[in-house]
């Protein structure tokens, strides 16, 4: 290689390394605002489950909730999040290839689940590869809107209610660091209510009835685990894309500082065969 060459491969890596730099700042102040919106909807999602465990341990709330009951399994959906973009290392393969388990699971006991994806990259890969997708969302994770993740979990609602689904199972990548994230399946239908240990401490006096009370919580319950999934992955791909432009921007400074190495002895190579042949040329003389 020559030194105009190395010299070349130098400021391309730079070039790299700026961009590498640049996405990874960006990437860890997306994830603060993603790990922001995660605390801001947990304790909500914390007061929903205590009010549920509450009412449910009342003697006088009966038959919850069609949500609730547990039914033979024939018909099975499978919700599976991924990102829209990549360059967030392991984060969309791990899902892909995690998905293909779950769907080999569920096919034993469903011949043909209905598979909804949540992202571009879970979307192409599972359709290049012949799988019959029911619905695809391309373009909710960019936004992360309540309104789609609530309509999303309308739907799967409205076919559980009317028999056409007996479980629905979410996929995502949950957030545990910066540095760890992990696949979960979470079961979204039929819930499973928190029971309380005996009766509440204290007895009160419900308007309306707790039944009808658990009846309402119920859809809004499941709705906002919809939407905590969405979060939830959206905050670990952003710290998977941080590891990942991290990874490559020390690779970009271990790999200059190789070729910047390398372009010195060259160089001084050169230089030290320009002065032999002066010396060379001053004997002969």
């Amino acid at each position: 290689m020559s030194l105009k060459e190395i010299k070349t491969r130098i400021a391309s890596v730079a070039g790299t390394r700026k961009t590498t730099s640049a996405m990874k700042m960006v990437s860890s102040v997306k994830l603060r605002k993603a790990q922001q919106s995660i605390q801001y909807a947990l304790p909500y999602v914390e007061q929903l489950d205590h009010i549920l465990e509450s009412l449910s341990s009342m003697p006088q709330t009966g038959q919850i909730s069609p949500f609730v009951m547990e039914r033979p399994v024939r018909n099975i959906a499978l919700v599976f999040f991924s990102s829209d973009t990549s360059l967030c290392g392991g984060f969309n393969a791990n899902m892909i290839r995690h998905s293909h388990v779950v769907i080999e699971e569920a096919c034993m006991t469903d011949d043909k689940p209905h598979i909804y994806c949540i992202g571009q990259k879970i979307t192409d890969a599972l359709g290049k590869q012949g799988y019959d997708i029911s619905r695809a969302y391309s373009d909710i994770m960019g936004k992360r809107q309540y309104s789609d993740a609530a309509s999303l979990a309308d739907d799967l609602m409205d076919m559980y209610l009317n028999g056409h689904l007996d479980r629905v199972v979410l996929s995502y990548t949950h957030f545990v660091s910066p540095g760890c994230q992990r696949i979960v399946d979470e079961q979204l239908l039929p819930v499973s209510v928190p029971q309380a240990d005996g009766r509440p401490e204290t007895d009160y006096i419900l308007e309306p009835s707790a039944a009808v009370l658990v009846h309402e919580l119920l859809p809004k319950v499941i709705r906002m685990k919809v939407y905590s999934a969405m979060l939830d992955s959206y905050a670990s791909e952003q710290a998977a894309r941080v590891v990942a432009m991290q990874a490559a921007t020390e690779n970009a400074d271990n790999l200059t500082s190789e070729l910047t190495l390398q372009y010195n002895k060259l160089r001084q190579q050169a230089v030290t065969n320009e002065l032999l042949d002066l010396a060379g040329g001053l004997q002969e003389q």
